[in-house]
C-alpha cells in the first residue's frame, strides 16, 4: 500500500513538472555562479622604476 501511494505521488509530480514546463518554468535551480577571487602577494621590496628619455630633435 505503502509503495502504491508513493508510485501516484512521483506520477503526479512527474506530471505536474510536465504541465510547468510548457509554461517555461523550470523546477531546477541553475547553481549561483561564484565569483573569481584574485590573490596577489605582497612584494618583498618596491622595483625601480626604469625611465628611457628620448629627445627629439628639429632636425630631421
Amino acid at each position: 500500500m505503502q509503495a502504491l501511494i508513493e508510485l501516484l505521488a512521483g506520477f503526479i509530480a512527474l506530471l505536474v513538472a510536465a504541465a510547468l514546463s510548457q509554461f517555461g518554468v523550470d523546477i531546477v535551480r541553475p547553481d549561483s555562479k561564484r565569483p573569481e577571487v584574485h590573490r596577489v602577494s605582497d612584494c618583498a621590496q618596491p622595483r625601480e622604476a626604469q625611465f628611457v628619455i628620448a629627445r627629439s630633435d628639429d632636425n630631421c
